[in-house]
Order: structure tokens, then C-alpha cells, then sequence
């Protein structure tokens, strides 16, 4: 056995065995995990004990986590949030990235840098990688306006940081003409077209197509993402700036919480990302440090304008925009942290001879003290300013814990609903897993065998939760009336949702959904969605909300519209609100007054009329039409609420939902279910 290791099972055993353990020591020190691999590359490569080269294997594994990385940032990436806050993201990100390169590029020539070798430096330090931000998104602080100030402002700093590495990778070439400028200008435009407007529409067509099948979307996924970085190539740029448009162009296509972006997660995560870090490290000479004083001038040179300049931008923008300190000193956590657009155009520059082993030192301690000293920010000061938005919203949350019921039966429609599933469970941040039931009808001829059946397709229904990391637990329930059999599920498991699928028939015209759905509706009064949905949820254009008069007095919708925002948000779709019959007004100070923030069109309609004639016409094939409705005899009902899930039915619309907000704590007025309304609500009600 000969070191460095050549054998490809050597390599390869020993980089997993590295990144098995690295965690585990890191978590020990309270170093974020991702410095693990950088230092065991350090440690165990040329510079080190030499067990390991930077090879081939090493380099081809490393530019796909690298990949990866910036793939992913663009998965994650709050565009419904820039959008909104694009002015101040759009200011922010200039200063973020101009100043901190100022710094940089002015000292890189004073130093007797080149032009192309300042120029690069200054990129490297004027942009950031959100490694903070899974922090923020644990703490629930993702959706403020300072956080997505930060986020949005990422993607001009790492937008600039890619075109600046394009150009100098050309001026490193020796080509300065006109000609070359205006030929990478106009080929970037074609090749962000082809991406941005291609990829969308490829999604949108597969997503549609592809019946659920994880491995089919996975590959799909993989394919945009490498043909978007060939594509980089051919014009002249960085692979990274192909992958990262990718990233922007599926970003409403893959919902964070979703099986297929866990997927992405894991397989990154888990496997290319840290070999990406791993061949990182390899690059480090310590020894350098300690017989260079060159080394450590670099380090001081690119901390303190990482540090600096940052700060300087977040100091400007707070006082711009009135953010207080907690928000001031998280968005410093979250921009100074340098890892991946730094790491690229670094081994970039390295690789052209444009940056020397002392300065690739520097920025690798850099890399390293930044990665530290950002989520600790983030951390300390992000939670400060949760409990202070928790205080604000103490009194409109619903303090029981979150377990949802989805009544299976029908294999196809299965994994649809346990999708909705993941988007209600994520909108409520619940931690309870969810509920697959089956209900086993006791008069059958062959109940074991019927109970087998239901064993077998729950079995499938917790498999696709796992992909997703949901927790989830299956219920069997033997009854004469399936609905009886919901009903008992629900009660013995304190169930606060019940997501049902329908698929858009009635049994009689008696019935409202049939005789399972209606009874227990009847016998409940938790929050219930009753489901038909044609389309995957990830290509869903825009959510319409229905909302009948006197639906504001129920003591459950604002719960409900909570869901209804975090479902836009987590969908990435506007929010269109149609009110029927009432005031805007109470309803437009609900909406403003409940987070997440998401781009919401409030309309006032005269009459359910109205509503048939102009809006329910108008739907698109991907719209998602949300009904606010109500029990029959309960505040905010109306008769056309029992007639608009068969005309929904018919429309153009594949998806909806009639969502019927939680009743606990409102007066029954219903009296015996199914029975007639009251003289006294009819009284209250303006009917048409």
C-alpha cells in the first residue's frame, strides 16, 4: 500500500469515513460542520500527512458538489421575497458586493497585484454564501423583511461575483477587445433565456407528466442543472453561473419541504458537497503560514474587507430602512460567511495563475473564521428577534399541537394528498407526524384480507413520507361507516386536520360530497379540506381564495388563512382573495396582519352571481382555487356553499380545495346535524 492511496475503494473509504466523523468532532468544538471536511483535507492532503492527492476522482467529485452548493442557493432562494423587497435587496446587494471589493481590489494593487488578480480578489470578498440561513429558517425569522433583505441581496452579490469571474477568466486569456466584451454580454443574454424561459416550461410539462416517479424527477433535476452548466460553458462563462440559474429557474417547481428537494438535500449534502469541501482543503499548505509573513498581510487583507465592508453595507441599509439592532447584527451573520461563489472563483484563480498558494491560504482561513463567526451571529442575535415577533403574534396562534388525517383509499391520489399533507404540516411548523388512515368496512366478507390490503397500500403511503423525512403513522380502522370510522380516528388521536380527497361526484343529489365525506363533516368540527386536485401542486400558478361574508366572525379563520399564506409561500404563487358579499376591509387587516408575507390581490364581488359569471370562468388550468366555507347552520354559511363544490367541479380549475376552518369554541347553532337552520341565524343573513 502506497500513500498518497491510488486505489479507488481506498479513496473513497477513506473520504467517507471523513465525512462520518468530522461532524462528530466539529458538533464537539461548536464549529458549524461544514469546516470538518476543509480541515480533513488539510490534514490528510499534499500539504499534509499525505494520504490523499488531488486528483482526478477528488476534482470531477468536487466540481459536482460544487455544482451542487449553488444549485441549491438558487433552490432556496426567496424570490416571492425579493420581489417584494427588491428595492432595498437590489441596494443592499450592490453595497454588499461593491464595498467589501473596493476594500479589496484597492489593497490587492497596492500589494503590486495585477489588474485581473485585484479585480478577482475584490469579487471574492464582495460575495457571501447564506450558510447562516438554515439557522434562520429554524428559528422562524426566515420571512422578516431584514432576512429577506439578506437573501435577496445574495443574488445580486453572487450574480456579480460570476460575471466578474467570466470577464476575468477572459482578460487572464489575453482577449481585451471589444469584440470579446460584447460577445460574452450577448451570449450570457441567450444562454439566461434559454434557462430562464426553457427550464420553466420543460418543469412545468414534466411535473405534469411525470406521475409521481422519484426517480424520473430526480434525473430530470440533475439533467437541467449539468445541461444549464454546459450550456455556462459554451458561452463563456463559469458552470456555477449555469447551475445557479438553474437553481433560480425550478425554484417554484420544488418546494423546500417537498420528497424531491429532500432528495436534492440528501444526495448533495450527504455525498458531492463534502467532497467539494474536502478537495477545498487539499489546496491548504500550512506551512505557508508559518514561513510566509506574505500569508498572513493576504489574510489580514481579505478579512478586513470581508468584515468590514459587510458590515458598512448592513449599517447603511438598517438605517435606510429602520431595522433594528438584532436585525442589523443578523444580517451581518448572514452575509459575512464565505464558502461557495468564494471557494469557486478562488479555485478558479488558482487554477489560471492568477492567485498564489499565500493568498489561497489567506482565503481559506478566511473561509474558515467567517464560517464561525456568521452562524454565531445569526444564532445569538436571530433568536432575540424571534421571541420578539412570537410576542407580537402570542395571542393569534393556536397552541394544539398540529397532527393531520389523510383518510386513504385510492392508490393514485395518494401521494397528492400526502403532498398537501407536507404543505399544511410546513405552513403550521409542525412537528407531529402525519396520520395515513384506512378505514376497513366491517360487513365485508373478508376482513383480514381486507386489513392486509390496507397494510400494504399505508406501507407505501409512510414510504413516501420518509423520502420526504416526515414522520408519519398509519391507522387501520374496522367499521360498518367509513366516515364513523374517520370520526373515531379523530377523536382517539386528537386530530386538528382532516385533509380527504374527492374526486369531484356525488352520490345523490342529496349529498354534498357522499355519504363517507358529508357524515364526517357532520360529526366533526375540526378543520377539514376536502380535496380534488388534477394538477402537482409544485406547478401551481396562482392560489384563488373564495371567502363568503361573515367569514372573519369564525374562531377559526384566521387560523385558516395562516395555512392559506404559508401554503402560498411554500408554493411560491401570489394570492388572489375574492370576497363575496362583505367589506374588504376586516379581511384586508387579517391578511396584512399574518405572516408569511406573500404578493396578495384582494377583490370585492357583489354577489354569488358574480362569482359564477366573471371569476370562476376566468381560472386557469394551474390555478388552485381555495373555498373558506362553513358547516351548514354555523356563522358564515350560505346555500350556495353547498352547490359551488359541484360547479367547481365542472369549471375549467383541475384543483381545489373546500377548506372549513376549525369550530371549536363557536356556538353550535346547527342544532341535530342535517336538520333545517334556525329562525334566528336565518335572520342574520342577507341572502341572495
Amino acid at each position: 500500500m502506497t500513500l498518497p492511496f491510488q486505489e479507488p475503494v481506498l479513496v473513497f473509504g477513506l473520504a467517507v469515513l471523513i465525512f462520518l466523523i468530522s461532524p462528530f468532532i466539529m458538533s464537539k468544538l461548536r464549529i458549524p460542520g461544514i469546516i470538518g471536511p476543509i480541515l480533513a483535507g488539510v490534514i490528510v492532503g499534499p500539504s499534509g500527512i499525505g494520504l490523499l492527492e488531488r486528483g482526478e476522482t477528488i476534482q470531477l467529485l468536487g466540481s459536482v458538489g460544487l455544482l451542487f452548493i449553488i444549485f441549491i442557493a438558487g433552490l432556496e432562494l426567496d424570490i416571492d421575497g425579493f420581489k417584494k423587497y427588491r428595492t432595498r435587496s437590489i441596494g443592499f446587494g450592490l453595497m454588499s458586493f461593491f464595498i467589501p471589493m473596493v476594500f479589496g481590489t484597492a489593497l490587492a494593487l497596492y500589494l503590486d497585484f495585477s489588474l485581473s488578480a485585484a479585480i478577482l480578489l475584490g469579487s471574492i470578498v464582495g460575495s457571501h454564501t447564506l450558510l447562516a440561513y438554515p439557522i434562520a429558517s429554524r428559528l422562524g425569522i426566515a420571512k422578516n423583511k431584514a432576512v429577506t433583505t439578506a437573501i435577496g441581496g445574495t443574488l445580486m452579490t453572487d450574480t456579480f461575483a460570476m460575471l466578474i469571474l467570466a470577464g476575468v477568466v477572459g482578460l487572464a486569456g489575453g482577449d481585451t477587445s471589444a469584440e470579446f466584451w460584447m460577445r460574452l454580454i450577448i451570449s450570457t443574454v441567450i444562454f439566461a433565456l434559454i434557462v430562464m424561459v426553457g427550464a420553466p416550461l420543460m418543469a412545468k410539462w414534466f411535473f405534469r407528466n411525470s406521475s409521481n416517479d422519484g426517480q424520473m424527477e430526480f434525473n430530470f433535476v440533475l439533467t437541467v442543472m449539468f445541461v444549464a452548466g454546459a450550456l455556462a460553458l459554451l458561452a463563456g462563462l463559469e458552470p456555477i453561473i449555469g447551475a445557479f440559474l438553474a437553481g433560480l429557474a425550478l425554484n417554484r417547481y420544488i418546494y423546500d419541504h417537498g420528497t424531491l428537494m429532500n432528495r436534492i438535500r440528501f444526495t448533495g449534502n450527504a455525498l458531492f458537497i463534502p467532497f467539494f469541501l474536502l478537495s477545498v482543503g487539499m489546496l491548504m499548505d500550512v506551512s505557508v503560514l508559518f514561513s510566509s509573513a506574505e500569508a498572513w498581510v493576504m489574510l489580514a487583507v481579505v478579512l478586513g474587507s470581508v468584515l468590514i465592508g459587510k458590515s458598512i453595507a448592513s449599517m447603511i441599509t438598517s438605517k435606510i430602512y429602520g431595522y433594528n439592532r438584532n436585525e442589523n447584527l443578523v444580517i451581518i451573520g448572514l452575509t459575512i460567511p464565505q464558502a461557495a461563489a468564494t471557494l469557486a472563483a478562488t479555485l478558479v484563480g488558482f487554477d489560471l495563475g492568477l492567485l498564489n498558494v499565500a493568498t489561497v491560504n489567506a482565503v481559506i482561513v478566511m473561509i474558515l473564521l467567517t464560517c464561525i463567526a456568521g452562524p454565531y451571529f445569526t444564532e445569538k442575535f436571530g433568536r432575540k428577534l424571534a421571541e420578539t415577533e412570537e410576542m407580537g403574534e402570542a395571542s393569534v396562534q393556536d397552541d394544539r399541537p398540529e397532527r393531520i388525517l389523510i383518510p386513504v383509499a385510492n392508490p393514485k391520489t395518494t401521494n397528492t394528498l400526502l403532498d398537501l399533507s407536507f404543505v399544511v404540516r410546513k405552513a403550521k411548523a409542525s412537528e407531529e407526524p402525519i396520520y395515513p388512515l384506512s378505514v376497513v368496512q366491517r360487513d365485508v366478507k373478508s376482513v383480514e384480507n381486507a386489513v392486509a390490503g390496507a397494510e400494504k397500500m399505508l406501507t407505501q403511503a409512510i414510504g413516501y413520507a420518509a423520502g420526504a423525512e416526515i414522520p408519519a403513522r398509519s391507522l387501520i380502522k374496522v367499521d360498518r361507516n367509513p366516515g364513523r370510522g374517520i370520526e373515531r380516528a379523530v377523536a382517539e388521536e386528537r386530530i386538528t386536520t382532516v385533509i380527504a380527497g374527492w374526486n369531484g361526484q356525488k352520490s345523490t343529489k342529496t349529498k354534498l360530497f357522499g355519504s363517507v365525506i358529508d357524515n364526517f363533516l357532520d360529526h366533526t368540527n375540526e378543520r377539514a379540506m376536502i380535496v380534488k386536485l388534477g394538477h402537482p401542486l409544485n406547478t401551481t400558478d396562482r392560489i384563488v381564495l373564495l371567502i363568503p361574508n361573515g367569514s372573519d366572525r369564525k374562531p377559526g379563520f384566521t387560523d385558516a388563512i395562516r395555512i392559506v399564506k404559508g401554503m402560498a409561500s411554500l408554493l411560491n404563487t401570489v394570492l388572489e382573495v375574492l370576497i363575496i358579499r362583505d367589506q374588504t376591509e376586516p379581511y384586508e387587516k387579517i391578511l396584512s396582519s399574518i405572516k408569511p408575507d406573500v404578493n396578495t390581490y384582494i377583490h370585492r364581488l357583489k354577489s354569488w352571481q358574480e362569482l359564477y359569471n366573471q371569476p370562476v370562468e376566468s381560472l386557469r388550468k394551474n390555478d388552485l382555487v381555495i373555498v373558506m366555507s362553513a358547516r351548514k347552520g354555523t356563522i358564515a354559511w350560505h346555500p350556495e356553499l353547498d352547490q359551488l363544490p359541484g360547479r367547481l367541479a365542472v369549471a375549467n380549475p383541475e384543483s381545489f380545495i373546500i377548506f372549513y376552518p376549525t369550530e371549536t369554541g363557536e356556538t353550535d347553532v346547527r342544532g341535530a346535524r342535517g336538520t333545517d337552520v334556525p329562525k334566528e341565524v336565518l335572520l342574520r343573513r342577507d341572502y341572495d
